[in-house]
């Protein structure tokens, strides 16, 4: 993966950069990958043979901005992970829900 998706910015409106590589679970639980470079083919393989280990599903997906800030971070799925069995929209959903539940309990 060393493309660089063009549909994302790489700066937010405030001057910030922070695009970055996320595996977001059916459950809408997500994880970073990586912000400076693009995950290599074999890190992703490796998430996705974690993941179907533990019997998950998700995907691969780029967050335009960091989950803690004042924003709501924009989702753009790029490809399902050991098959997941829900929709993307749905892990969307949980996942914008799993940010705004953290943010009200901070």
């Amino acid at each position: 993966m060393t493309k660089r998706n063009a549909t994302l910015p790489d700066r937010q409106p405030d001057g910030a950069s922070d695009r970055r590589w996320v595996v977001i679970g059916e459950d809408g639980r997500y994880v970073t990958l990586g912000r400076a470079v693009d995950p290599t083919e074999d890190e992703v393989r490796d998430v996705e043979r974690q993941l179907a280990a533990q019997g998950l599903g998700g995907w691969l997906a780029v967050m335009s901005c960091s989950p803690y800030g004042p924003v709501m971070p924009s989702l753009m799925m790029v490809r399902p992970l050991a098959s997941p069995s829900r929709t993307w929209d749905a892990a969307e959903q949980a996942c914008r829900a799993l940010i705004t539940s953290q943010r009200t309990a901070a």
